[in-house]
């Protein structure tokens, strides 16, 4: 009896370990374990673990990635979706000259709605202006230069304007030499979407803009975020009693009163057919007697990135995991100094 409460005690520590408890009212053992010796009763070592997780993409696009990383610490999982929001370096609109501007939007509101435009330039070809002058090889220059006028045939009743909304497809990138030239030779750069609305004009009215593009992240301005959203969520874990089955109307019942459509019905009894669907609602635990647990893997996280169409959203990912990697090899290296 004593080894039988033994082996339960160590399944049960295991479990809480490597587990969030999603329960009827709140979810239970959701702090972490940073200690590394906290299970070394049971035999195992809770070591922070930097390597040896694993990476399995779910689904790309062509502005999305969905994947699964395994084997890792939270703290791991939250920096990586943090540099790929703040860290990972774009091109974006930084300086406007406006020489006119006679439409009914103000200079600093349409100065800002030309800023947020995202801007397709790889910045891997770029410096950092800093503190230096402005050249070839840190600026992009764009030009946006349009006026509205009445078309033929338009009457009062029936008006008829030309250039009357203004897209980002009228931003015009200028050359800045030669070198500029040969670098984007095919690929020149240019607005990620071209029918993003800039604002609207009358006959008469005429906007001409100077607008200068520079490298930079996310923690300065949200406008060099690569990055529409990036976020993750734990692997949740749908268990079924084993030893219980639900079968007739129970089993009608448990299917229906899932929101999710995480169960189904094969040979007269509930199955847990999509568990990757289950937002934890908790409405199968709520107030009944199903046997049913859910829980959510510590270690598992599925990511959900969604490129603003600057970079490829698999490049995300490699860039951020480039610029986590520079950050622990500096860390190493200025620990290697204090211990000289």
């Amino acid at each position: 009896d004593i080894a039988r409460t033994g082996l339960a005690m160590q399944e049960s520590l295991a479990e809480i370990r490597s587990r969030v408890f999603i329960e009827p009212g709140i979810p239970t053992h959701t702090s972490g374990f940073s200690d590394a010796l906290a299970f070394r009763s049971i035999g195992i070592d809770n070591t922070l673990s930097i390597f040896g997780g694993q990476c399995t993409v779910r689904h790309i696009d062509d502005s999305e990635i969905v994947f699964d990383l395994s084997g890792i610490d939270a703290s791991i999982a939250n920096a990586l979706r943090r540099i790929m929001i703040a860290e990972v370096p774009t091109i974006a609109i930084e300086n406007v000259n406006i020489y006119q501007n006679t439409s009914i939007m103000q200079d600093e509101v349409l100065a800002h709605r030309v800023g947020l435009i995202p801007i397709l330039a790889d910045p891997r070809l770029f410096d950092y202006v800093g503190d230096g002058p402005s050249t070839h090889r840190n600026t992009l220059v764009f030009r946006l230069s349009i006026s509205c006028q009445e078309a033929k045939g338009s009457t009062p009743d029936s008006p008829n304007y030309i250039n009357s909304k203004v897209y980002s497809s009228a931003i015009e990138w200028v050359p800045q030499g030669d070198e500029q030239i040969a670098m984007f030779a095919s690929c020149p750069p240019r607005c990620v979407d071209p029918d993003i609305l800039i604002c609207e004009l009358r006959p008469g009215q005429v906007i001409e803009l100077e607008l200068f593009a520079e490298k930079g992240t996310g923690q300065t301005h949200a406008k060099w975020s690569p990055v529409c959203t990036a976020a993750y969520k734990l692997m949740p874990e749908v268990i079924l009693d084993e030893d219980v089955f639900l079968t007739g109307n129970q089993a009608q019942e448990l299917v229906k009163k899932c929101p999710m459509n995480v169960f189904d019905i094969e040979d007269d009894r509930v199955v847990v057919a999509r568990p990757m669907d289950c937002t934890m609602c908790r409405e199968c635990i709520r107030d009944t007697d199903y046997p049913i647990k859910l829980r959510r893997l510590r270690d598992h996280f599925i990511f959900t990135v969604e490129s603003t169409g600057i970079y490829r959203p698999e490049e995300i990912l490699i860039e951020a995991i480039t610029v986590l990697a520079n950050k622990c090899h500096t860390l190493l290296d200025c620990l290697d100094r204090i211990s000289r």
